[in-house]
């Protein structure tokens, strides 16, 4: 982080009860979350020096990626220093006075309220699209309409006063968020500063030469060496379809032997490649594995 940085502050995209921010009060409970209007306002909050750190939700197990954040990682010139998954469990708020009988409406965030299709249904709510969860409830309290409720997190509902109606309104019992952390300065100097043992997961980005089979060559190297890749994702470029970028995850540390070899022969194929970070996994890579979800 820059000298000028706040050590204990977080930034996070979007208002108070937002689940980025009850990811950042899970994650670091002593750092002081701020609220950003958008996600380049969150990235921007770091390299400025208003945040230490950024919480940013990158994929989410039932909808998929987060639209626009492999474009914005990139641009940025931050760091990945850690991860963290979030079970998301959707509330259904409503004002103190509201009831299941008075509830005609339910607003939310798009993909919040796909992933309770099933259930606003079998309750008969018309879904409502928000710009965000915490959003949603926050415009439900001011409104105080017993027809109008809206699916967010336990803590919106404690900071705008609302009753949880019904709790668990996913459809999906393995709803889980991941986020990424970043920061001005990497945190990969070291494998063995990383701690205890723990798998490492190095993120990078590249963009394969205008060659035949480029991109199976360039990722030859990894199977070659053992390297286990858990995420590859390809975007266009500059809204064009001539260029193709590439996200991944690999398991190991950038100066681990294998890793390093297969990085090199990734680059050889490639018109460029920029680490993005290497960091410890967070346990819930473990868990998911041996398909035990809390």
């Amino acid at each position: 982080m820059t000298s000028a940085s706040k050590p204990s502050t977080i930034a996070f995209q979007g208002e108070p009860g937002a689940y980025s921010h009850l990811a950042c009060l899970e994650f670091q409970s002593g750092f002081q979350p701020l609220p950003c209007p958008t996600f380049e306002d969150t990235f921007k909050a770091v390299e400025d020096g208003s945040a230490a750190l950024a919480m940013i939700p990158v994929e989410n197990s039932v909808a998929g990626r987060v639209a626009d954040i492999h474009h914005l990682i990139p641009e940025s010139d931050l760091y990945i220093v850690g991860e963290h998954f979030l079970r998301i469990s959707h509330q259904l708020l409503a004002p103190p006075k509201a009831s299941l009988d008075t509830l005609k409406v339910v607003a939310s965030h798009a993909q919040a309220l796909g992933q309770c299709r099933e259930t606003l249904r079998s309750l008969g709510l018309e879904p409502l699209a928000a710009a965000d969860t915490a959003g949603a409830a926050r415009i439900v309290a001011e409104e105080n309409n017993l027809t109008k409720g809206a699916l967010a997190s336990s803590l919106a509902a404690e900071i705008y006063n609302l009753k949880i109606l019904q709790d668990s309104m996913e459809d999906a019992g393995h709803n889980t968020t991941r986020f990424l952390l970043f920061a001005n300065e990497p945190n990969d100097a070291d494998p063995s500063s990383i701690g205890d043992g723990a798998p490492i997961i190095t993120s990078f980005v590249f963009e394969v030469r205008n060659v035949p089979a480029a991109l199976y060559k360039a990722l030859g190297g990894f199977a070659t060496n053992g390297v286990n890749m858990t995420k590859l994702e390809s975007y266009q470029l500059e809204g064009t379809f001539l260029a193709t970028q590439f996200y991944a995850d690999i398991e190991g540390h950038p100066e681990d032997h294998n890793v390093r070899l297969a990085l090199e022969e990734l680059k050889f194929f490639s018109r460029h490649m920029r680490i993005l970070g290497a960091y410890k996994a967070d346990p819930y890579r473990k868990r998911a594995a041996e398909n035990i979800f809390v």
